[in-house]
């Protein structure tokens, strides 16, 4: 391990990975510290998702969202990913001296829209000011409390060989608007961030399908991408990933703009695509549920869990080849949420 932190360390792939276990862990591991998006704690009668997020996207508005947005997002993302429904939210602001007024207006009113579609209340907050340069432009944290739902607890540990592996929707689009929109490469597409609240989609996967329980794993593909999910439900589970290249949603300009930089779909940022598990006889359903909401109308099944490989990815190619997914390292595109 580095001796100093790297952008690396922030990219959520195998140096994330390191620096948790070996300084974080090692100081804070407590029965309730979790590789999970969010902390079930015990309080009361009740079984309540706990979860922080800190984001400092660059540049801090993009087509399709800004860092507000992001925010709320990010941590109902992160709640709903252990089946727990949103409750409650807390904000701290790091905001830069000279940032324009009018512009934090909009990342305020872009938030409350937000937290208004999920049903979740912001309830606390913290505003400091830092001196020019010392913060880019603005930087947000958010905290949030939710309800875990009755018979819901996916984990990443759950998965299990024959499980499908489900994604709510195309892949990438969110690491690549990001990417344009710094306009370092002058490639122009017409795309926008698949950023969005996602408590509504699993809210509907929940109500309608026959056993809870079958929903193994439920998580959000943000930095790192779907590639970097599957590799960490893979070290939790003591499984391997078998993925179908030709199943894989990828929007066409994703897909043109990774082909002329050289980069893997897979292992760009989505803030609005959820990866599930389950298995095989409750895919269809999951399917077709997730293709009837708002935020998942291309859902698909795109691979399986297997025995083999275990702690491995495998893609299988369109002209039927298997090739090892690389493990994710490095620093892909920083600054992305």
């Amino acid at each position: 391990m580095s001796d100093t932190i790297t952008l690396a360390h922030g990219a959520g792939g195998r140096q994330t990975a390191d620096l948790i276990e070996s300084v974080f862990a090692r100081h804070f591991r407590n029965p309730e510290f979790t590789a999970d998006d969010a902390a079930i704690l015990p309080l009361g009668n009740t079984r309540t998702a706990f979860t922080t997020d800190g984001f400092i996207v660059s540049p801090w508005k993009f087509p399709g969202g800004n860092i507000g947005k992001l925010s709320i997002c990010g941590t109902v993302n992160d709640l709903s990913c252990m089946g727990a429904r949103p409750k409650y939210l807390s904000c701290a602001f790091q905001i830069e001296e000279g940032f324009p007024l009018h512009a934090l207006e909009e990342i305020a009113a872009s938030m409350a829209q937000t937290a208004a579609e999920a049903g979740v209340r912001i309830v606390a907050g913290d505003t400091k000011v830092a001196g020019r340069g010392q913060v880019d432009h603005i930087f947000i944290t958010t905290t949030g409390i939710g309800e875990v739902q009755e018979g819901a607890s996916p984990a990443g540990h759950k998965a299990r060989p024959g499980d499908a592996i489900i994604v709510t929707g195309d892949i990438g689009r969110h690491g690549c608007t990001i990417l344009l929109a710094r306009n370092e490469f002058g490639i122009d597409a017409d795309l926008t961030s698949d950023c969005a609240p996602l408590w509504g989609t699993v809210e509907q996967l929940l109500d309608t399908v026959n056993d809870r329980s079958d929903l193994h794993v439920i998580r959000d593909a943000t930095r790192g991408g779907v590639g970097t999910v599957l590799y960490e439900i893979a070290a939790q589970s003591g499984t391997g990933m078998r993925l179908h290249a030709e199943a894989i949603p990828v929007h066409p300009a994703v897909r043109g703009v990774c082909g002329m930089l050289g980069l893997e779909p897979l292992y760009l940022a989505c803030e609005g695509r959820l990866v599930i598990i389950a298995p095989q006889d409750a895919a269809p359903g999951i399917v077709k549920t997730l293709q009837q909401g708002k935020y998942s109308t291309n859902a698909a099944v795109i691979g399986e869990v297997t025995e083999n490989h275990a702690g491995q990815v495998v893609l299988t190619t369109e002209i039927g080849t298997q090739t090892m997914l690389p493990a994710p390292g490095g620093e892909l595109l920083p600054r992305i949420c």
